[in-house]
């Protein structure tokens, strides 16, 4: 972990911490503690959103690319998903961290390393992009409720999230259009002169070639945009969910405008890993916009990280196991067979 990583963490740690006294880890504890089992329904409703978010991949491999058949099947699809989920929830490597796993279980399932890495680009810009959408349309529903005073403060704070949001996009979306990949390889190489990094740029810029060629398909690029931006409006039933397993039901609209919301100001700390303590200073700055209180609004951000532990640490313990399973068939291979 870098030492910026360690700061950013210390700090969402020390929030987070800070929070959950402020309100008192008791009454919290008491109203996480009233979900029960039902926060095990809440994790395995996230399989849906899940799905979504693999077929937002796998949409955008076409079956036959330069003559070579691609079988990327929605299973191994949802099987990268989810790990790459569970490294960018539980691990401090910031939000990059996971689509490069992802890049890697694809490959080893066959997937071109280049085609592999130039899907996952592209449907992390269409789901980034779509959390922009929804965000915006939890801003519509808080315009309703932010006449004045504090509330109006509150719509211009999600506002910035989102603003923040949709300019990171941007820049990473331009990127891509003017070679991400060869040119972060090449600014790597003046760094590092000193080895032969012509092999290793040609396939920077062959990712980059894949990424506009996918980007040329728009049909397919806008199938995974929809999937992903149906991904999002889905996860709202887990808000709608958990809020009723800890006997504080809201109803569809204000559930919806928690999630888009609480996610849209998770989503501009990407930096911090997990986003720690701002999720829950996000519920925290919304729950009056649904006459939630303080502690339940802290519980649902429990509930939510709860679900993360109950999907991630499988996610990792599979990772690790299918790492070295990956690494014993490379080394098999290459051990000459005898005469």
């Amino acid at each position: 972990m870098t030492r910026a990583a360690l700061i950013l963490l210390s700090l969402g740690t020390a929030l987070f911490v800070g929070l959950l006294a402020w309100q008192g880890f008791g009454s919290i504890a008491s109203t996480l503690l009233a979900a029960g089992w039902g926060l095990a329904l809440v994790a395995a409703f996230h399989l849906v959103p899940l799905v979504l978010d693999a077929g937002a991949i796998s949409v955008l491999f076409q079956r036959h690319r330069d003559g070579v058949h691609h079988d990327l099947t929605l299973r191994h699809a949802l099987f990268a998903r989810w790990i790459g989920e569970s490294v960018n929830s539980l691990l401090p490597a910031g939000q990059i961290g996971g689509p490069v796993v992802m890049v890697r279980q694809l490959s080893q399932r066959g997937m071109r390393m280049r085609d592999a890495a130039a899907a996952i680009t592209v449907s992390t810009t269409a789901q980034a992009l779509a959390q922009i959408v929804f965000a915006l349309l939890g801003l519509l529903l808080f315009g309703a409720n932010a006449a004045h005073g504090t509330l109006h403060d509150l719509q211009t704070a999600t506002l910035i999230a989102t603003g923040v949001l949709a300019a990171m996009i941007a820049g990473f979306y331009y990127a891509q259009r003017r070679g991400l990949f060869g040119r972060l390889m090449g600014v790597i190489a003046k760094m590092f002169g000193k080895r032969d990094w012509s092999s290793l740029m040609t396939r920077a810029e062959a990712v980059d070639a894949a990424v506009q060629a996918i980007y040329r398909e728009r049909g397919r690029v806008a199938a995974s945009f929809a999937l992903s931006l149906l991904g999002w409006i889905v996860g709202t039933v887990e808000v709608w969910l958990a809020l009723r397993f800890l006997g504080h039901p809201v109803d569809w609209i204000d559930a919806l405008l928690l999630e888009s919301l609480g996610q849209a100001i998770r989503g501009a700390a990407f930096m911090i890993p997990g986003s720690l303590g701002v999720q829950e200073g996000g519920y925290l700055l919304l729950a009056p916009l649904v006459g939630l209180p303080p502690d339940a609004a802290l519980a649902l951000s429990l509930a939510k990280r709860a679900r993360e532990i109950l999907l991630g640490l499988p996610g990792l313990l599979v990772l690790h196991i299918s790492e070295r399973s990956w690494q014993r068939r490379r080394a098999t291979a290459r051990v000459p067979v005898a005469d």
